[in-house]
């Protein structure tokens, strides 16, 4: 919390966010910023570690974000290992990852980020008519799938053009608890292109949707990866992932079976600089532990101890007043 605290008191507007699983009680946390407030932001940075006592700071600026934005990417099982595919069979490495309803991002060298919209244009078929299709565990006709689909389309960008018109007002929407998810990590992963395409493929082969997924900044050339899925399809994951670490010399596989995800919804929650610090303060004066963080611009998601879920949901009602 101190560092989002000083962050949003500079007004500096956060973008990805990525916190993944800690290890001997340590947490990496990475975040995007605009380069203009880079050197602000390293200052606040440095008052907060500063504060907290331990920490240190780590910065790029060769870098680009790059996402597909669709509807239902939840119960679609392949999109994130046709892009991870894509991005691999280019030779494009991804840094960071995060996830949302409707967004998958991904975080690139600045110099390939031309590059990686051009195949992800291509691989995704996004210049034809009808959009391209995927698994999933909604079973619909082709004609329901379009028909539906075009209208839920239609529905949703009135819902944000009407949300927009009042957007001075709007800080939060709603506070969601889920905790039918569980949790799988793999540490020690290759920092190398093909590495998520890989892992991606088999999970969706498997017939597994895979909500959050994140992936923080590689260092030593090895990264740090975890994702969420449905409780009843832990066994399932686990059983694909497993034979996969034989590939990846030193990768180690861990996993939580019972997670509670809390996610902030709303709209420009980007713009809106002190969103996060509010939910992280909340959790913070409650002595709820984060485990994961990520982000986009209508949604902050963390997860927590499953039984700190209830109490840490009544704590973020209360603090953004929906209780």
């Amino acid at each position: 919390g101190s560092i989002f605290t000083r962050m949003a008191e500079r007004k500096i507007c956060l973008d990805m966010i990525v916190q993944d699983v800690g290890t001997a009680g340590l947490a990496r946390v990475s975040f995007t910023v605009p380069q203009s407030d880079l050197a602000e932001t390293l200052t606040a940075a440095t008052e907060a570690i500063e504060a907290i006592g331990a920490g240190k700071i780590q910065h790029g600026t060769n870098l680009s974000k790059v996402s597909i934005v669709g509807c239902g990417m939840r119960n679609h099982y392949g999109v994130a290992s046709h892009m991870f595919t894509i991005l691999a069979e280019a030779g494009i490495n991804v840094g960071m990852i995060t996830t949302s309803e409707i967004k998958l991002t991904v975080l690139v060298n600045r110099d390939q980020c031309e590059k990686a919209v051009q195949v992800i244009h291509n691989g995704f078929e996004l210049n034809q008519l009808s959009s391209y299709s995927f698994a999933t565990n909604e079973k619909l006709s082709d004609g329901q799938q379009t028909g539906e689909s075009a209208q839920v389309l239609t529905t949703l960008e009135q819902d944000i053009i009407n949300q927009l018109s009042h957007m001075e007002d709007i800080v939060v929407s709603e506070v969601l608890l889920d905790q039918n998810q569980s949790r799988v990590t793999v540490r020690n992963l290759p920092d190398n292109p093909g590495i998520c395409s890989r892992l991606f493929s088999v999970v969706a082969e498997g017939g597994v949707s895979v909500d959050m997924i994140v992936q923080n900044m590689g260092e030593d050339e090895q990264a740090h990866l975890s994702f969420t899925v449905p409780r009843t399809s832990l066994e399932k994951s686990l059983e694909l992932v497993s034979p996969l670490l034989k590939e990846w010399g030193d990768a180690e596989l861990s996993h939580e079976a019972e997670i509670a995800k809390l996610s902030v919804v709303g709209i420009g929650l980007r713009s809106h600089t002190g969103v996060g610090q509010s939910m992280f303060s909340a959790l913070a004066e409650a002595g709820i532990n984060i485990q994961m963080i990520n982000t986009s611009e209508t949604r902050i998601s963390a997860v927590v101890d499953h039984e700190q879920g209830e109490a840490a949901y009544r704590g973020l009602l209360q603090k953004f007043d929906l209780g």
